[in-house]
C-alpha cells in the first residue's frame, strides 16, 4: 500500500508539473516569441560581427555598427519615401469635404464608390473628446511595441556573446556520443536562420524597388506607397504577396480596368521571376520547406502566438524540420548545404566535444 501510494503521489506530481509547465509556457508565449526573434536576428548578424572581429573591430562595436546601419537604412528610406508619398497623397486625395464631393460627383464606377465611402466615414468621425481614450490606448500600445523592439535587439546582442557558453553548457549535459551531432545541428540551424533573414532583407529591397518603378511606368496611383508596401509584406509568407497584388489591382481599378490589368500582370511577372529565378539564386534551399509546410506553419504560428508572430513562422518551421531530419531521418547535419547569402557558410568555430 505504501509503494502504491508513493507511485500515485509521484504520478500526480508529474502530471501537475507538466500541466503547470504548459500553462507557464502558454502565458509566456509572447516572451518566447520575442526571444526566438532575437536569436534569429543574432544568427543573421553573427557572421558580420565575426568578420569585423577578424579585422580587429571588437564585437560590441561590430554589433553597434550593425544596428547603426539598420537605423541608417530605415532613415534613408523614410527620408526619400515619405516626402514623395505625402505629395502623391496630396495630389490624389481631396483635402476638404466640398472638394471630395466634387471629385465623387465627377467620378464613376469604383472610384466614385470609394470617394463617397471616404466622405461618409469623414462625416462619422468622432469628436476630439471621444478621441482621447483611443489616443491613450494607441500611446500605450506604441510604448509596449517600442519596449518589445528594444528588448529583442538587446537579447540579440547578448546572444551573440552568450551563444558559445550556452552551447557548451548544453553539450556538457548530453552523452558524449551525441555531442557532435547536437553541435552540428545547432550550427546548421544557426546558419539557416541567418541565411534566411539576410536573403529576405535583400528580397524586400529588390521587390520594393522593381515594383515601384513598374507601377510608375504604368501610371498606377500611389505607385511608391504600393511598391514599398509590396516589398515590406514580402516578409509575410504567402499572405503578403497576395495582399500586395490585391491592393495594386484595387487601386488600378480606380483609374481603369486597363491599369488594373497592367498592375496585376506586373505583380504576377515579378512574383514568377522571384520564385523561379531570384529566390533559388539568393536563398536556394535555406529552409527547405514545401508550400504546404509554409501554409501550416503560418496558420499554427498565428493561432498560437498572434498575428505579429507570422514573421517567425518560416524560421520556426525551419528549426523543427532540421531537428526532425536529424533525429527521425538520421541525416548528418555536418554535410547539409546552406546557401551563402552575403557571408559564406563557414564551419562553426564552436569547440566540439569529443
Amino acid at each position: 500500500m505504501k509503494e502504491t501510494a508513493r507511485r500515485s503521489f509521484l504520478g500526480a506530481l508529474i502530471v501537475v508539473g507538466v500541466v503547470a509547465a504548459a500553462i507557464a509556457l502558454w502565458k509566456l508565449r509572447i516572451l518566447i516569441a520575442l526571444l526566438f526573434l532575437a536569436f534569429t536576428i543574432a544568427a543573421s548578424m553573427r557572421p558580420g560581427v565575426e568578420a569585423l572581429a577578424r579585422r580587429g573591430i571588437p564585437r560590441p562595436a561590430g554589433i553597434g555598427l550593425h544596428y547603426l546601419g539598420l537605423v541608417a537604412v530605415i532613415g534613408l528610406l523614410l527620408y526619400f519615401v515619405i516626402p514623395s508619398a505625402v505629395d502623391q497623397i496630396d495630389e490624389a486625395v481631396p483635402t476638404s469635404s466640398s472638394e471630395l464631393e466634387r471629385e465623387a460627383a465627377a467620378s464613376t464606377g469604383i472610384k466614385e464608390r470609394i470617394l463617397r465611402g471616404v466622405q461618409d466615414r469623414l462625416e462619422e468621425l468622432p469628436s476630439a473628446e471621444e478621441l482621447i481614450d483611443p489616443a491613450l490606448e494607441i500611446t500605450v500600445t506604441a510604448f509596449e511595441i517600442a519596449v518589445g523592439i528594444i528588448f529583442t535587439l538587446a537579447c540579440a546582442a547578448y546572444w551573440i556573446f552568450e551563444r558559445k557558453h550556452a552551447q557548451a553548457l548544453v553539450l556538457s549535459l548530453t552523452p558524449v556520443r551525441h555531442r557532435r551531432v547536437i553541435c552540428d545541428t545547432w550550427d546548421l540551424v544557426d546558419l539557416k536562420l541567418g541565411a534566411y533573414v539576410r536573403g529576405q532583407l535583400l528580397l524586400v529591397l529588390l521587390v520594393a524597388t522593381v515594383l515601384s518603378v513598374a507601377f510608375w511606368i504604368i501610371g498606377l496611383p500611389f505607385w511608391l506607397l504600393i511598391g514599398a508596401f509590396a516589398g515590406v509584406v514580402e516578409i509575410v509568407p504567402v499572405i503578403g504577396p497576395i495582399a500586395a497584388g490585391a491592393l495594386a489591382i484595387g487601386v488600378g481599378l480606380t483609374v481603369s480596368w486597363e491599369t488594373a490589368l497592367a498592375a496585376g500582370i506586373v505583380v504576377t511577372v515579378v512574383r514568377l521571376l522571384e520564385d523561379y529565378t531570384i529566390i533559388p539564386r539568393v536563398l536556394g534551399h535555406a529552409v527547405g520547406l514545401t508550400p504546404l509546410t509554409v501554409l501550416v506553419a503560418v496558420a499554427a504560428t498565428v493561432f498560437l502566438f498572434g498575428g505579429f508572430a507570422v514573421l517567425l513562422a518560416i524560421p520556426f518551421a525551419a528549426v523543427v524540420t532540421t531537428v526532425v531530419d536529424v533525429i527521425v531521418r538520421h541525416r548528418d547535419p555536418a554535410h547539409a548545404d546552406v546557401p551563402a547569402v552575403i557571408f559564406a557558410a563557414k564551419e562553426s568555430e564552436t569547440t566540439k566535444a569529443s
